[in-house]
């Protein structure tokens, strides 16, 4: 992909998923935590400062963002899950990724925090069924109404997503 903000291209989700593409996008969740933290293994404090692309975030600010991002995730499936069709509260990443505690928290606690959440996360969505994927929650920002199943879609490409803004910068490096 020639595109560095975008190392495995962009989300395509054109049709729902079925049993066994929602089996792999969860199993591909469950997974996110230990794939981040392999592909982070080894960099020194100053890689971990360096950003993925030109005018991009840092390897710390990336590592930081994935649970923040997906606590907000895990918070809208379960909106999604207990009320019908629940307009949820959007964030701005690009501001929480400037917060004071972004530069001052080692990656460590972030990775920690994603194994938590993607434990539970997974147990999760483990237990949906059915028409579980047909629930929705409605994303003002954008004016869309997503289901969980396009929700599963979209943050299983996330994990992917961030994982390979390491593995591609590492890639370019020759770390």
């Amino acid at each position: 992909m020639s595109d560095p903000r975008y190392p495995i291209g962009k989300l395509e989700y054109t049709t729902p998923g079925n049993d066994a593409s929602r089996a792999g996008w969860i199993q591909t969740i469950a997974e996110a935590p230990a794939r981040l933290r392999e592909a982070l293994r080894g960099l020194s404090p100053a890689q971990i400062e360096t950003p993925y692309r030109e005018g991009g975030w840092t390897l710390r600010q990336v590592t930081h963002h994935l649970p923040e991002s997906h606590m907000n995730g895990y918070v809208r499936f379960k909106l999604a899950l207990t009320e019908d069709g629940p307009t949820i509260k959007p964030y701005d990443e690009a501001r929480w990724s400037e917060t004071a505690d972004v530069p001052a928290a080692p990656i460590e606690t972030s990775l920690a925090l994603l194994d938590a959440l993607h434990e539970r996360w997974a147990i999760l969505l483990r237990a949906m069924r059915g028409g579980d994927w047909d629930r929705k929650y409605v994303h003002p920002e954008y004016g869309k109404t997503f289901t969980l199943d396009h929700a599963l879609a979209l943050y299983e490409w996330h994990s992917r997503h961030h994982v390979a803004h390491v593995t591609s910068l590492r890639a370019s490096k020759g770390w």
